[in-house]
């Protein structure tokens, strides 16, 4: 008769793996020295939140602790990616488990039980009076993960390519150890993004930090990491990157921007004056980033993602392209999502912003 089927089993050290890790990232922030800081969002009391913050002495840690365990055997280097489908699994499990645990005791938003559990009913839920922030948390994990997987991935294909490692492969890592420690560094920038003021705290949130962020941003390396050298020409390498260093210039350009706006109103940042619209008692930014479209940052991100996509080396592969396929659709929903609201809040001094800033994203285009 015909051979059964091979049964796919997973290592249960691998299934262990993200949940240590994940215990670890809060272990040391909880214990690690943070700065406390105001955000954007008010609490009950009308006062702005508190959050304390130390992203990059964890990460900086946990790329520590990965590097001790690589150096005495006590796991292989490329541990995380022997067990990457054991990691994705646990990874989801607990995504779900944050999700019910959050969302299922809190009180109803009015909206039907499958929408509260994707959206979350939350807004901003807090532990020990903002010493752990569960927003700032999942971004911190996911991050951490990210960069772990990063190296992991990237270890197995120096192993597999005997010491001779695709350029490519090694730009794209680097692209995304710049992404997450870029994040880290300006953490407090953060706390006046989209997620903070308009997002609650759900499955899209939690799944998507503690599963989606660590394992699906790595895709081009996860799909690349047991291939040899495609023999990509350096010229094309330095363009890939220039594509990625432009995107970044455009994010974090924007984000700072904003920040420095809504921090000190009347501060110029890089030499441009801010210029406003107002009401006379709301104001919008139309000057510097925030004047050539209404989103660049977001323009940003994609161009971000596509330089990590080509750098891989292998173009005709879907899976790198699925990274920047998703910011497309993401960031595009978000826009049209936050014009709404927008709309709704400022009125006519909206229609007035929209008047001087026509475009979206795309500048002359979209």
């Amino acid at each position: 008769g015909l051979d059964p089927e091979p049964v796919v089993s997973l290592d249960p050290l691998g299934l262990l793996t993200p949940v240590v890790l994940y215990a670890l990232v809060f272990a040391l922030h909880l214990v690690l020295p943070g700065s406390w800081v105001r955000g954007y969002v008010t609490g009950q009391d009308g006062e702005p939140l508190r959050y304390r913050l130390n992203g990059l002495p964890v990460l900086a840690s946990m790329v520590g602790l990965w590097l001790a365990a690589g150096w005495s055997g006590l796991v292989p280097w490329d541990w995380l990616y022997q067990t990457r489908w054991e990691g994705l699994t646990a990874a989801c499990a607990m995504g779900l488990l944050f999700t019910l645990v959050l969302v299922l005791p809190a009180p109803s938003t009015g909206r039907a039980l499958p929408v509260d559990l994707f959206l979350g009913r939350l807004e901003n839920p807090q532990l020990w009076g903002g010493r752990v922030d569960a927003k700032m948390f999942l971004y911190l994990v996911g991050a951490v993960m990210l960069e772990l997987n990063v190296l992991g991935f990237t270890a197995h294909h120096w192993i597999v390519t005997e010491g001779s490692p695709s350029p490519g492969v090694l730009l794209c890592a680097a692209m995304l150890t710049w992404f997450v420690v870029d994040y880290l560094t300006f953490e407090v920038v953060h706390l006046w993004t989209y997620d903070f003021f308009a997002e609650r705290t759900g499955f899209k949130l939690g799944w998507g930090c503690l599963t989606f962020y660590p394992y699906f941003y790595a895709i081009g390396l996860w799909a690349v990491a047991p291939l040899p050298d495609p023999g990509t020409p350096t010229a094309l390498l330095v363009a890939y990157a220039l594509v990625f260093w432009a995107g970044w210039s455009l994010a974090r350009g924007a984000n700072m921007q904003k920040w420095f706006f809504k921090t000190a109103p009347h501060r110029a940042f890089l030499g441009i004056a801010p210029r406003v619209v107002t009401d006379g008692q709301r104001t919008l930014l139309v000057s510097g980033f925030w004047g050539v479209s209404r989103h660049v940052n977001y323009l940003g991100e994609v161009l971000m993602a596509t330089g990590i996509a080509l750098a891989v080396g292998y173009p005709l592969s879907p899976w790198p392209w699925l990274y920047p396929l998703y910011y497309v659709l993401l960031l595009g929903t978000r826009e049209r999502d936050d014009h709404a609201r927008c709309e709704a809040k400022y009125g006519a001094l909206w229609q007035e912003y929209t008047d001087k800033v026509p475009y979206r994203i795309i500048p002359f285009v979209y």
